[in-house]
């Protein structure tokens, strides 16, 4: 089995696909494969071919780094669903789910970097916050804390300006619990567990392995696990509302941009976070919501193209960062 390329990989794989590709001198190779974990040689390929087919969907004599950027979305994510009809509550909604997970991101010490905060409805999802990760091959207890805060961000930010919790943080609560499990049965960071590695190597390959796996340990150390991960989660929500609360000002400021602009950058929430307006100067940039008449179309072919797959039990999830 031939394994994902690394972050050194996905570079140079990029570099090899636009050979003959007339670039901007803002394409950002090391940028684009910080942004694309555990996505294939082949899917890189397609990023390339999509962004070329966007530059020229547009007039422009090179690609330049927005195109890289909407191509790796489109591929990663799904093709925009600009055609779907959303509630002006739930874009609303959807804007400080997404503001809250951007600002902790900002504001919490260990968290990775962002890549840019979107509303742009994408397969499934609503809004997503996507990340620059660091492809390290240890995690540190800060860094943990510092995800398990960011995922829980959404769901206290719609708390505490909407007064009720929804339906949309599914996603958040699947990857959140998961990683609050491997940190206490895996990598021994719970105070009241120690050092004791509680997973089971033998879970089966086959449907069902849920139900089928074997479990090591006792039942009063189950419960002891699940008291430990609840508490990881519990904590982590509690801070997020903390910090939330704290700067209502900013999640407010950068919820109201998202809702102008659709997208922003890493850049754009730094400027939100100094206190300074974003100001969008290229006609042709995603976060103005103008979008070529051609990509409405394909929008709206992808809708339908994927409403026979689509499963009604998970609309309103959003992707997050792999934890």
């Amino acid at each position: 089995v031939v394994p994902l390329p690394d972050v050194r990989g996905r570079e140079g794989i990029l570099k090899v696909h636009t050979r003959h590709v007339p670039l901007s001198d803002d394409v950002d190779f090391k940028r684009l494969a910080r942004a694309t974990p555990g996505v294939s040689g082949a899917d890189l390929e397609n990023m390339v071919n999509e962004a070329a087919l966007l530059a020229s969907r547009r007039d422009r004599d090179a690609v330049i780094m927005g195109d890289f950027e909407e191509a790796k979305d489109k591929v990663m994510l799904g093709a925009e669903r600009r055609s779907m009809t959303m509630t002006e509550k739930e874009k609303e909604l959807t804007a400080y789910h997404e503001a809250g997970h951007a600002l902790i991101a900002k504001l919490v010490p260990g968290a990775p970097p962002i890549n840019k905060a979107s509303i742009i409805p994408r397969g499934q999802a609503l809004g997503m916050v996507s990340w620059l990760e660091e492809e390290t091959h240890t995690s540190t207890l800060t860094e943990c804390k510092a995800r398990l805060t960011t995922g829980l961000a959404g769901r206290c930010s719609e708390l505490l300006v909407f007064g009720e919790l929804t339906s949309g943080a599914t996603s958040d609560y699947k990857q959140v619990t998961a990683l609050a499990r491997a940190m206490v049965c895996d990598w021994g960071m719970s105070d009241n567990l120690g050092p004791l590695s509680l997973g089971s190597d033998d879970d089966e390959v086959f449907l069902g392995k849920e139900f089928t796996r074997t479990r090591n340990f006792s039942e009063h150390t189950a419960q002891m696990v699940d008291a430990e991960i609840r508490t990881f989660v519990l904590e982590a929500a509690e801070s997020a509302s903390a910090l939330l609360e704290k700067n209502r000002d900013k999640l407010s400021a950068v919820a109201e941009a998202l809702l102008i602009h659709e997208v922003l950058d890493n850049a754009d929430l730094d400027k939100i976070m100094a206190g300074e307006e974003v100001v969008r100067k290229d006609s042709n940039d995603k976060g103005n919501g103008e979008v070529a008449d051609a990509e409405v179309a394909d929008a709206q072919i992808a809708d339908a193209a994927s409403a026979a797959d689509s499963d009604p039990d998970t609309q309103g999830e959003h992707p997050e960062p792999e934890l």
